[in-house]
């Protein structure tokens, strides 16, 4: 995932600060906007996570601070709810002028709110997706309640909120209650995607059922299952970035990956060295995926490993090139399995004769064959096994050619 630096200005003037994150050939086909939680920034690990998964679906994600919160100018006090909306629409017109209109808002919690409001307003968003949302905008009041009779008094007070300080007034306070979400959920008429963990104890599940009861279909509910609200478990957030990027797909309209032009290459792998351990985005032009290592050896056990992809490419040309000739031959060959096992081995193991013993790559094929063949049949289907083209390519001669570009 390759990651741009933005400031956005919003509507009073402040600079937003802005990550637009990419996929590996920095040519998204889509653009999203995620919207953090309540008094969270834009680096809370779930949002970075659901960023990169969500590149990984072709899209392009800017992830930025609300006024008032990280590197995002202004005071705290400015970011009630209707500036978090403004905030929104700001960062979707500087997007539409200066790369594409953007198709998806996520938010998450009070984010996830913030969302379905600026959607109403956006015409060019196709789809939303909720968070762990809440269903009513003055849900998040009882955080700083216990200053709000301070405030009437003195104007302006420092409340404690999830252990930080902030201040707040009495603007800030009233426009949470100006909304009324419910309605225009109602009225949002796009596709929408709630999701919610079941035994959320910020945001309780019922607001899921209220939005979800408001809303018109296309609307569909993922639950969470044992994830909490911030989602701080890795593997939550990686699965809500998948599902919502599998969700999204049948709403918008499939392009190839603009694959980055050097010498007619055919995959791309990308590693971003400061925010991934082992990680690794692949392009082909029609698909992308993730390569990593296993927790064992430091990954973060996000996707297969180098080895893995190995064998599934032998795997996978072995099962289709049994096919093909079952097929041509108008043999019973009704499911085949191929089972693949990498391991290194010493030559003397594998009864090798060799002048200097030593240990080897070694790949285990095993074939299951359903459908009625006889033991002739079985033995010519081993046989072809062994003409696949990557298993031909991984025992010849092969020159790898490496160089550097620019």
């Amino acid at each position: 995932m390759n990651s741009k630096r933005l400031t956005i200005p919003n509507i009073k003037g402040h600079e937003l600060q802005a990550y637009l994150e990419l996929s590996v050939d920095q040519k998204p086909q889509y653009y999203a906007i995620f919207a953090h939680c309540f008094t969270c920034t834009s680096n809370l690990s779930a949002v970075k996570h659901i960023s990169r998964a969500l590149t990984a679906h072709g899209f392009g994600v800017l992830r930025f601070d609300f006024t008032g919160l990280g590197r995002s100018e202004g005071a705290f006090a400015e970011s009630h709810f209707s500036a978090n909306v403004d905030d929104l629409i700001a960062v979707n017109d500087y997007i539409t002028k200066h790369y594409e209109a953007p198709g998806l808002l996520v938010g998450h919690s009070l984010g996830g709110a913030a969302v379905i409001v600026a959607a109403s307003r956006l015409d060019n968003i196709k789809a939303v997706v909720t968070i762990g949302a809440p269903s009513r905008v003055s849900h998040v009041t009882h955080l700083f309640s216990h200053g709000i009779d301070e405030i009437k008094q003195k104007g302006e007070v420092e409340v404690d909120i999830g252990g930080r300080p902030f201040k707040i007034n009495e603007e800030f306070i009233s426009d949470f209650g100006k909304i009324d979400l419910p309605e225009i959920t109602k009225n949002l008429r796009k596709p929408l995607l709630i999701m919610h963990a079941p035994f959320d104890k910020t945001v309780g599940i019922n607001n899921a059922q209220e939005l979800y009861h408001n809303a018109h279909h296309p609307k569909s509910f993922v639950s969470l299952d044992t994830a909490d609200h911030l989602l701080s478990k890795s593997k939550d957030s990686t699965y809500v970035g998948h599902m919502i990027g599998a969700w999204v797909d049948r709403y918008f309209e499939a392009h190839d990956n603009a694959v980055l032009d050097v010498d007619g290459e055919q995959l791309v792998g990308y590693l971003n060295l400061m925010e991934d351990n082992f990680m690794t985005s692949i392009q082909t032009k029609k698909h992308t995926f993730i390569a990593d290592e296993p927790e064992s050896v430091g990954g973060d056990d996000f996707g297969p490993s180098p080895y893995d992809f190995l064998s599934a490419g032998l795997a996978a040309c072995t099962a289709m090139t049994l096919k093909m000739y079952a097929q041509r031959k108008k043999w019973d060959l009704q499911e085949v399995y191929v089972y693949i096992t990498y391991s290194k081995k010493h030559s003397d193991d594998l009864m090798l004769d060799l002048d200097e013993p030593k240990r080897m790559d070694h790949l285990q094929k095993r074939l299951k064959f359903i459908g009625d063949l006889n033991d002739t049949q079985k033995v010519k289907l081993k046989e072809i096994a062994s003409k696949c083209p990557v298993h031909r390519t991984l025992l010849s001669e092969t020159i790898i050619e490496t160089k550097v570009i620019d």
